[in-house]
C-alpha cells in the first residue's frame, strides 16, 4: 500500500451502470451515493467501472462489468470491495441465477459486492440471500413489464403510420418529422432521433434508386426474369444494395416481397424480446398500417409479383416438394435454407416452412437428419463475403489517417507505409452442446504478419462482436481457442472498433506499437 493511502482505509472499486429507463439512475447520482457510503464506512475508491447507456438484460454489451469480473478473477486487484448502487444496477438479468453467478465469481475471489442504496446488508446471511433473490427477480420482472409497455407503444405508433426501427431499404429513406408532421430532414444510416416528440417515417429515396426498384419489378413481372437473373443484371451494371453490397437472389427476392414499397408499414414479423430467442411470428401477429408512406411501385404490380412467387410453390404438391428436396439432398449431401433458396425452379425455404411447419420437419420426411449445424454452409458463405469487407474497411480507415496502404492479392496481406503488414482472420463462433460459446483463431503463421486482426463474430455469425489486435511477437503465446471471457492478458488486446489502428499507423517499428 502506498504511503499516501491511510492504513485504516479499505480499498474499493465502484461499478455504475446507466440505461435509459430512469434519470435518477444516472451514473453521477449513483456515484454520489456510492462515494457517500464509502466515506461513512472507511473505504477508499481506487478504481471505477462504468457502463453508460447499456441494457442490464445480459452481459454481452457491458464492457465495464466484463472487465471488472476479469480483473477480479485475475487475482491482481488490490481492492477487496465492489460498491454498486443497488441490485438492479448490477443487472436486470432475466435469469436471477445469472446475476448471482457474477457476484459469486467476485466473492469466490475474495472481493465482496455491496449494494449501497439497498436496505439490507449483503453479509451472506440467510436473510440477505432471500432479499437479494427477491430483488433480482423484481429487477428482471421490471424489464419484462417495461418491454411489454414499450412493445405496445411501438405497435400504436406503427398503427398511426410511423416507422419503428430497422433500415429504410433500397430506394427508401428515413425522414424525421415533428409532432405536427412537418418534415425536419433525412436521417443518415444509424442516425436516430433525439427529441422525444419527433417521429420517423419512410419516404422515397434518390430518383436513380426509385427507378431501379421499379425496373426490378418490371423485369420480374413483365419480362419474366427470375431473381437470380435480375441480381446478375444489377451487378453487371455496377449497382450496389443500400448496404453497399452486391445483389443476390435473396436481396432481390426480399425487395419483391416487402410491402413498404407500396407504402404499407408492417411490424412484429420477428420478435427478439429481452434479448432471449429470436422468433418468426405468424401473419396474424403482425402489426400493420396500410398506406402509411408514399409508395414507390403500384399495388397492382406488387401483388402480381407476390402472386408469381406464391404460384411457384403452390403448383407443387407436398409429394413433389419433398421429391425436389430429396433430390437436392442426394445431389449435395447437405441442406440448409440458403441452399434451398439458391435453387431455381424449386420452392423457397419459407414455402417449406409454411407447408410442413418448419425445415426440420420437412427434413425428417425425407429421412435427412443433420448430424451437425446444417447452417454451416450459409454461415461460411457469409463469412467469406465478410472478409473482403473488413479488408476494405481497414484500408479506408488507414488511408483516411494518411497511411500508404497496398493489398497483396496472393497473400491477402495489407502492407502499411511499406513498413509493416496486417492479416485479417475471421473467427467463427461455435456453440458447444453445453451452450457455451467458443472461437477458433487460425493464424497465418507462414506469412508472419506483423499484426493479426482477429475478427470475432457474435453467436449468430452475422454480426461482428469485437476485434483482437495480436502482434507477431505474441502469436506463439496465444491460444487458438477463445471463450467468452479470457485471461486478462489477452483481453488487453480486445477492441470494440478498429480506431486503434490510427495509433499503430503512426508508430514504427511495429514492436513499439504493440
Amino acid at each position: 500500500m502506498s504511503a499516501d493511502i491511510p492504513a485504516c482505509k479499505i480499498l474499493a472499486a465502484e461499478y455504475v451502470r446507466m440505461s435509459t429507463d430512469h434519470q435518477r439512475y444516472s451514473t453521477e447520482n449513483q456515484t454520489a451515493v456510492i462515494r457517500k457510503y464509502a466515506e461513512s464506512h472507511g473505504m477508499l475508491i481506487e478504481k471505477s467501472y462504468a457502463d453508460e447507456g447499456k441494457s442490464g438484460l445480459d452481459i454481452s454489451g457491458r464492457e465495464a462489468l466484463r472487465r471488472l469480473i476479469a480483473d477480479v478473477q485475475s487475482g491482481t486487484t488490490t481492492f477487496k470491495v465492489i460498491l454498486v448502487y443497488d441490485v438492479s444496477r448490477w443487472g436486470r438479468f432475466q435469469n436471477a441465477d445469472e446475476s448471482a453467478h457474477y457476484e459469486y465469481l467476485c466473492t469466490r475471489a475474495g472481493v465482496t459486492v455491496i449494494y449501497c442504496a439497498e436496505q439490507f446488508e449483503n453479509d451472506g446471511s440467510p436473510v440477505s440471500a432471500i432479499v437479494k433473490s427477491v430483488k433480482r427477480a423484481m429487477a428482471g420482472e421490471y424489464s419484462r413489464e417495461l418491454s411489454t409497455k414499450v412493445f405496445l407503444g411501438q405497435c400504436r405508433l406503427v398503427e398511426l403510420g410511423f416507422h419503428q426501427g430497422g433500415a429504410a431499404g433500397y430506394g427508401l429513406r428515413r425522414a424525421l418529422i415533428d409532432d405536427q408532421r412537418n418534415q425536419k430532414g433525412l436521417l443518415d444510416f444509424r442516425q436516430h432521433k433525439s427529441i422525444h416528440t419527433d417521429r420517423v417515417i419512410l419516404v422515397p429515396g434518390p430518383e436513380d434508386e426509385i427507378q431501379t426498384v421499379r425496373r426490378i419489378y418490371d423485369c420480374f413481372v413483365t419480362k419474366g426474369m427470375n431473381e437470380a437473373s435480375i441480381a446478375e443484371m444489377l451487378n453487371n451494371e455496377g449497382l450496389l444494395t443500400d448496404l453497399g453490397r452486391k445483389w443476390t437472389r435473396g436481396t432481390v427476392h426480399q425487395l419483391l416481397t416487402n410491402e413498404k414499397y407500396i407504402g404499407n408499414s408492417v411490424y412484429n414479423r420477428m420478435s427478439f424480446k429481452l434479448k432471449q430467442h429470436r422468433v418468426r411470428n405468424t401473419p396474424d401477429r403482425w402489426i400493420r398500417c396500410d398506406n402509411a408512406f408514399k409508395s414507390i411501385v403500384s399495388k397492382e404490380i406488387f401483388e402480381s409479383a407476390v402472386e408469381i412467387i406464391a404460384k411457384r410453390s403452390a403448383r407443387f404438391s407436398n409429394d413433389e416438394m419433398l421429391k425436389l428436396l430429396d433430390s437436392l439432398y442426394s445431389r449435395l449431401g447437405v441442406l440448409s435454407g440458403l441452399i434451398i433458396d439458391e435453387q431455381e425452379g424449386m420452392p423457397s425455404s419459407s414455402a417449406y416452412r409454411s407447408r410442413f411447419g418448419g425445415l426440420l420437419r420437412a427434413y425428417k420426411l425425407i429421412n435427412y437428419q443433420p448430424n451437425r449445424d446444417y447452417r454451416y454452409l450459409e454461415i461460411n458463405q457469409n463469412l467469406r463475403k465478410l472478409h473482403p469487407e473488413v479488408i476494405e474497411h481497414v484500408t479506408n480507415l488507414l488511408i483516411n489517417l494518411g497511411a500508404i496502404v497496398s493489398f497483396n492479392t496472393k497473400t491477402n496481406l495489407l502492407a502499411i507505409n511499406n513498413d509493416w503488414s496486417v492479416s485479417v482472420v475471421i473467427a467463427r463462433c461455435h456453440r458447444l452442446s453445453s451452450g457455451t460459446l467458443r472461437w477458433h483463431i487460425r493464424f497465418d503463421t507462414g506469412l508472419s504478419p506483423d499484426i493479426t486482426i482477429a475478427v470475432r463474430m457474435d453467436s449468430t455469425n452475422l454480426l461482428i462482436r469485437d476485434y483482437y489486435l495480436i502482434p507477431r511477437l505474441d502469436i506463439g503465446s496465444w491460444p487458438s481457442r477463445f471463450a467468452e471471457e479470457n485471461d486478462r492478458i489477452f483481453e488487453g488486446y480486445r477492441f470494440e472498433s478498429l480506431d486503434i489502428l490510427g495509433e499503430l499507423a503512426a508508430r514504427c517499428p511495429i514492436e513499439e506499437a504493440a
